[in-house]
């Protein structure tokens, strides 16, 4: 049985924040605005993956209201949301995911930011895509206002599973 899920996150960019992405700490004047760490990259990977098992969004799990998870680290996210479904026989078949961001180039980071995933969620760096976009200088992402991060994940299982 396969199943597919998409997500799309957003954050809003701010000088002074530490800027995180895919598990790696990026030098740069802004970073994203959130409860959490503010990985929009893993937000929106655990996401895809809640949404391929019909689960619902990730604030339902892991609520912004809940002080448990005030600058919690987003691999811990995507952790638990990686040995949900390994408990229910389902693994990861690919990953394809992109990032809408003006600054900073993040070509540097992305084979870092692929064995990060990859480790998280036991797959080959093979199975992990991460490219990255802009917005040539329109609207808020290019205005280096926000960060636009989509994953779209397949999942597999070879067990009839109730959910």
């Amino acid at each position: 049985m396969l199943r597919i899920g998409f997500s799309k996150d957003v954050h809003p960019l701010a000088e002074g924040r530490p800027f995180i992405l895919g598990g790696i700490k990026i030098d740069h004047y802004k970073g994203p605005v959130g409860h959490s760490d503010a990985d929009c990259l893993l937000h929106a990977i655990a996401e895809s993956i809640l949404g391929a098992m019909a689960l619902g969004d990730l604030g339902k799990f892991f609520p912004d209201t809940d002080p448990k998870y005030k600058n919690y680290d987003s691999s811990l996210i995507l952790q638990e949301v990686f040995n949900y479904i390994d408990s229910k026989g389902w693994v990861v078949k690919n990953l394809d995911c992109m990032v809408s961001l003006e600054k900073p180039k993040l070509r540097p980071y992305v084979d870092d930011m692929r064995k990060h995933i990859a480790e998280i969620l036991n797959v080959e760096i093979s199975d992990v895509s991460v490219k990255a976009t802009t917005f040539e200088g329109l609207g808020m992402v290019g205005e280096e206002k926000a960060i636009i991060c989509e994953a779209i994940v397949m999942l597999e299982s070879d067990a009839i599973i109730m959910l």
